[in-house]
């Protein structure tokens, strides 16, 4: 029996543990919220974060209540999943994102519908929608644009100086011990790649940014650029919500399920017109 579309909704969700092989052969582990829909998004968390993240649970929770299957998982080294954190990694966890859309659209009956990631998985997402241009919808939540601005708000006052002498500045915890090195080839590289992501965005993928008005980790002005720089893009501010929009989480998710059940059904529709066809990686 196929999976049910949206116009059939599925409200009994179910978690289910998936593993996932990268292209490096390492384990990526994530929870499968299962509807029962066609349609499936994929939800990327942040900075030294996880799967488990309050933004992505109450999305994949919202998004499966509405009848949308919803995935999260760690990106490697984090969380469950196999590898070692880097800074800078953006490219890799890239290529993370990539091998779990290419496992589901290669599942039958499932469609990889958006793309939605909080924080530095917002710029993941980013990247991902602009290079393949497969993937109908993007949702950036509260990504960083200027992540040089960014270093010393972070990581203490000096970082950027001493990256900027030296080309490299070493964060470490507090007994002192070094936990990974940020370097000026980082950060130009970053810089670089998500311009570029930005305007070479196709018009055919339409992106949501949601960040909150109260975000003192990455500040409401850096959604301000994405949405000069992409041409299909909305931008929606959620007065007073913090970096993790830890009490505006219900709004937060009504948001992103609003915008996305927007865009199945209007592709629903030209897809009935014969004017456009969903294809599969």
């Amino acid at each position: 029996m196929g999976r049910s579309s949206l116009t059939g909704q599925v409200n009994q969700q179910q978690q289910k543990r998936v593993v996932i092989k990268n292209r490096r052969s390492e384990t990526l582990v994530g929870i499968l919220h299962e509807a029962g829909s066609k349609e499936l998004v994929i939800i990327c968390h942040g900075f030294r974060s996880s799967k488990v993240c309050i933004p992505a649970v109450s999305i994949a929770s919202a998004l499966a209540s509405e009848g949308i299957s919803a995935f999260r998982f760690d990106f490697s080294g984090h969380g469950e999943s196999e590898g070692s954190f880097q800074f800078g990694s953006h490219l890799r966890e890239a290529d993370d994102l990539r091998d779990v859309v290419a496992h589901f659209s290669n599942s039958n009956d499932r469609i990889v519908a958006a793309l939605v990631g909080h924080s530095k998985g917002g710029n993941v997402v980013i990247y991902d929608a602009s290079k393949y241009k497969d993937v109908p919808m993007a949702l950036n939540v509260a990504g960083c644009f200027d992540l040089e601005g960014r270093i010393d708000a972070w990581f203490g006052e000096g970082h950027l100086r001493q990256i900027r002498q030296n080309g490299f500045t070493n964060i470490k915890d507090k007994h002192g011990k070094i936990l990974y090195h940020v370097t000026e080839e980082n950060l130009k590289a970053r810089m670089v790649i998500m311009q570029t992501s930005a305007l070479s965005m196709s018009r055919d993928c339409r992106v949501l940014t949601v960040h909150g008005s109260a975000d003192k980790v990455v500040p409401v002005a850096d959604s301000l650029e994405y949405s000069k720089l992409i041409s299909n893009h909305e931008l929606h501010v959620i007065k007073g919500a913090n970096h993790e929009f830890a009490s505006h989480q219900k709004e937060l998710a009504t948001v992103v399920v609003n915008f996305i059940k927007a865009g199945l059904r209007r592709r629903r529709v030209e897809m009935e017109a014969g004017s456009l066809t969903l294809s599969r990686i």
